[in-house]
């Protein structure tokens, strides 16, 4: 049997496609041969300044408000077990498998920066926990963005000898999950705890998670709005390239081209096609809206990035000057703040959306039959499906108000500031959970209406968008529960399978 594909640390970016397939086990990781001398020339120059006496945060002092103490040289390698153990305080629901590996490989290509001085096994033991299938047991609520310390604890207990790990299928205690997986215990030296903990694994891992699903619920509800202006039968002037060049706001040219794309050889490009000269905002500003939506999500797309190919310890380890020096490489305030925003695009796409869907199923907007039923008020058609709609949107619209930074001070005063972004990145992962839900449901009612337009030519994008609901959803003649039918296509969306169809469209 050939080996799956290997993500290779310490050489290249680590992209978010990359977290997402190591997550979900299509992908081992390897370790780039140059990695081992990176690490060594980081863990000597620990190794001086101890030899030296200096005064180091985390390395010869305590953490946190515990900075004005001093360890003795006798107390350092305990301390740093002491240091895992002490901050794995994290409450709540378990994190599932895919977000456990992905924290474990965004702490890995953190680690392989060379900046955290850590012992170079221990980068090995990472990359072997993953590839073996030793899952530590994760609690969801204890960080708050300013390095995910509790989340790390929990995810490195057992490397300390304690915590739990799902190992072949159960939960075992971690040293047990260890040796069956036949990796052995490493023993934790100076620095190494630290160097564990000090980063934003958590918040970094689950971001690329949540952005790989967002890609995928903005492109599906983008060829939703494009059938559903199909459908609507719309006045296509709004994505005209000449109009949209009057005030080229980039999201908006961008918005306008994509739909360009997808409606490319549609009949509703032809003169008179249209059934009114203006349509409501809900399809009208579908390119405008959509574009900030998607333009917002590549500015997250970019600061995730930097953080999985960062290194965010502090202290930092400067090889080529020999000292270690504190910083603040750990704070994630602009990435809280980009997938604040990307919320609130989500938002402003979910509900355009939500509107689109009901105006396809009114007989006064839309000129097709009430609920898309041919069989009046004896049958319920889509009717319900508007409460489904109404409910997911208004869902999206309360994970998107902003969370704000902590105005709680921990740490006796000393760490009077976070971000909070751990949970931010956990609604920006369920706000892409019920958007792709909207999309499936808009692409089953936008093929629905789409299909009462007797004779009509769909473009190359919303044709295919179209074909690929047809596949899977049959038409709704006699009534039957939609519900089940609606999910399991979201998860094909989320699966990329619509953006596959869609990918060899023509720019």
């Amino acid at each position: 049997m050939q080996a799956a594909p290997a993500v290779v640390i310490g050489v290249g970016l680590l992209s978010i496609e990359q977290v997402h397939a190591v997550a979900h086990g299509a992908e081992r990781v390897a370790l780039a041969p140059a990695l081992l001398e990176r690490l060594s020339g980081a863990r000597a120059v620990v190794e001086r300044s101890l030899e030296r006496g200096e005064a180091v945060y985390g390395l010869t002092t305590g953490l946190g408000a515990a900075v004005d103490t001093r360890l003795a040289a006798d107390q350092i390698a305990a301390f740093q077990q002491r240091a895992v153990r002490a901050r794995a305080v994290g409450v709540g629901p378990c994190l599932p498998r895919a977000e456990v590996r992905a924290m474990l490989l965004a702490r890995l290509a953190g680690l392989a920066q060379g900046a955290s001085g850590i012992s170079p096994g221990l980068v090995g033991t990472l990359a072997a926990m993953l590839n073996a299938g030793v899952h530590p047991v994760v609690r969801r609520i204890g960080s708050l963005g300013e390095a995910d310390l509790s989340s790390l604890a929990q995810l490195f207990l057992p490397l300390a000898g304690e915590g739990e790990a799902e190992f072949d299928g159960q939960i075992r205690p971690g040293p047990e999950a260890m040796r069956l997986a036949g990796i052995a215990l490493p023993a934790l030296g100076p620095k190494d705890g630290l160097a564990l903990l000090n980063a934003n694994a958590e918040s970094a891992g689950l971001a690329a998670l949540a952005l790989r699903a967002m890609t995928m619920a903005l492109q599906a509800l983008t060829a939703a709005g494009a059938l559903s202006l199909e459908a609507y039968r719309a006045n296509l002037s709004p994505i005209a390239s000449n109009l949209v060049a009057l005030r080229p706001v980039p999201s908006h040219v961008a918005g306008a081209a994509k739909l360009r794309e997808l409606l490319a050889g549609s009949d509703l490009l032809d003169e008179g096609a249209a059934r009114r000269v203006q349509d409501p905002l809900s399809f009208r500003c579908l390119a405008p809206v959509n574009g900030a939506a998607c333009a917002a999500l590549d500015t997250a797309r970019t600061l995730v990035e930097v953080e999985l190919n960062a290194a965010a310890d502090s202290p930092a380890v400067l090889i080529t000057e020999d000292v270690l020096r504190s910083t603040v490489n750990f704070d994630t305030t602009a990435l809280a703040l980009a997938l604040e925003g990307l919320g609130l695009g989500a938002a402003h796409a979910a509900t355009i959306s939500a509107f689109r869907v009901t105006k396809l199923m009114s007989p006064a907007s839309s000129e097709l039959p009430r609920f898309l039923t041919r069989h009046g008020g004896t049958h319920a058609g889509f009717a319900t499906t508007q409460k489904t709609t109404a409910a997911l949107e208004a869902e999206i619209r309360h994970l998107a108000l902003p969370l704000g930074p902590m105005t709680m001070p921990v740490a006796d005063g000393v760490e009077d500031y976070a971000p909070m972004t751990p949970r931010i990145v956990a609604k920006t992962a369920v706000i892409a959970e019920h958007l792709l839900r909207l999309a499936a449901i808009e692409l089953v009612v936008a093929a629905e209406a789409a299909d009462q337009r007797d004779g009509i030519r769909l473009g190359a994008g919303t044709g295919l968008a179209h074909g690929f609901v047809r596949a899977h959803v049959a038409r709704l003649d006699d009534d039957r529960p939609m519900g089940r039918e609606f999910e399991a296509l979201a998860e094909r969306l989320t699966a990329g399978e619509l953006a596959a169809a869609l990918s060899g469209l023509p720019a």
